[in-house]
């Protein structure tokens, strides 16, 4: 009978990791998380593990010996309890698939990592060097903010690559 365990990977290899076991010929699940970053002063969407440092693998281990998967490359171990190999419900695992999106196969975060009241920083444009309360997005480009300008708040709307989270 198939079973799923969790492998623990060594870190940032989850990929090879995946890549390796795969070409070993098991049934890999690897689980993504779609969530925005800044990367160069603009935003981007990035694929980054779910559970990072872990996926999943499905095997019969009375068909099929384990014992590869501990020199594989990219691979730390198998997560185990003690000294007993335990498996990864399968109830967990299909509660993990259904709740990706079908088109991206990955699971999405919130869309922004600003939520309303979020104190952020603004980067450029006129309004450059001030701070603003987030308000909500305006768009898939553009935020508003409040902002204390000529001693009263004020609504402005910005692009959402001239905002920096405050430290």
């Amino acid at each position: 009978m198939t079973n799923w365990y969790a492998v623990q990977t060594k870190p940032r290899q989850e990929l090879a990791a995946e890549q390796n076991l795969r070409r070993q010929g098991f049934g890999i699940y690897f689980p993504r998380l779609l969530v925005r970053k800044r990367r160069r002063g603009k935003w981007t969407k990035v694929a980054e593990p779910l559970f990072p440092r872990y996926l999943f693998i499905q095997v019969d281990p009375e068909q099929h010996s384990l014992s590869p998967v501990r020199s594989t490359v990219g691979v730390a171990g198998l997560v185990r309890f003690g000294h007993l190999l335990r498996p990864v419900p399968d109830t967990v695992i299909a509660f993990l698939q259904q709740s990706e999106n079908p088109d991206t196969h990955q699971h999405h975060a919130d869309e922004w990592p600003h939520l309303a009241g979020d104190t952020v920083a603004i980067t450029e444009g006129p309004f450059a060097g001030l701070t603003g309360i987030f308000q909500s997005a305006n768009g898939e480009e553009r935020a508003l903010l409040l902002i204390e300008l000529l001693g009263r708040p004020n609504t402005v709307d910005v692009p959402m690559d001239a905002l920096a989270v405050t430290d």
